[in-house]
């Protein structure tokens, strides 16, 4: 049974996901029914909570936009509801700066998907694109700011080869992001997924294909560590 025939009232959030890894639910939106998002707001609205969706198509954002108020940026497909920013002077809850790095702007809805987890959970991310090695002076003008970085994200798709650029470049921990942007043999992001594996930098770690999303967490569960220690 795929996930279209499931009925709407088998949806379970789970709400506690927070308070056992440190974050909470978030809700891939594309290949759901309608019926099952209104369901999951319906749910969430009663619960009080904010809630992140991810890939949230055009279509399905018409037709939740009428009963629901959401946040919903197209270019990301990024949605936010219940959610409100920290008010002014608030400490951010978590310390470190996190750069997110794109290689061109054919990247940049993942990045720009990175960047929207990140600011959900409060964390504002440096952002830096189109510095690609195709133009390696590109990246070169950029380098201070991102080795100044606690945790940098790399995204690139055909080659992927900035993810090796930047892994041997900072010291700080790299996430590295494969987009399905190329040509031919890039085989919708085969090809920079692994590339990014196969890495010569040392420690690069890598998300699935198109994954910002995955990406910021991964930042966030180091930003948790970070946290932690210098509250030691």
């Amino acid at each position: 049974m795929s996930v279209r025939d499931v009925p709407a009232a088998d949806v379970t959030l789970d709400l506690e996901r927070e308070a056992r890894i440190g974050l909470p639910e978030a809700i891939l939106c594309e290949p759901k029914r309608l019926v099952h998002l209104q369901q999951i707001l319906v749910e969430v609205e009663a619960a009080k909570k904010p809630l992140l969706l991810t890939r949230l198509t055009e279509a399905q954002h018409e037709g939740l936009a009428s009963r629901f108020a959401l946040d919903w940026d197209p270019l990301s497909r990024l949605a936010t509801f219940q959610w409100q920013p920290l008010p002014e002077g608030t400490p951010r809850p978590l310390p470190g700066r996190v750069v997110v790095v794109a290689a061109g702007t054919s990247d940049v809805p993942v990045a720009k998907e990175a960047v929207g987890t990140l600011r959900f959970h409060h964390v504002v991310a440096e952002e830096v694109y189109d510095v690609g090695v195709a133009g390696l002076h590109r990246y070169l003008r950029r380098a201070e700011q991102v080795r100044s970085a606690d945790i940098v994200i790399a995204v690139a798709g055909m080659d992927a080869a900035l993810a090796s650029v930047v892994g041997g470049d900072v010291g700080c921990p790299v996430v590295a992001v494969p987009t399905s942007v190329g040509y031919g043999v890039a085989r919708e992001g085969y090809s920079a997924l692994h590339a990014m594996l196969a890495s010569c930098a040392s420690g690069v770690s890598v998300v699935n294909i198109d994954n910002g999303y995955g990406a910021a967490c991964a930042a966030l569960r180091i930003l948790r560590l970070l946290a932690r220690h210098r509250g030691a």
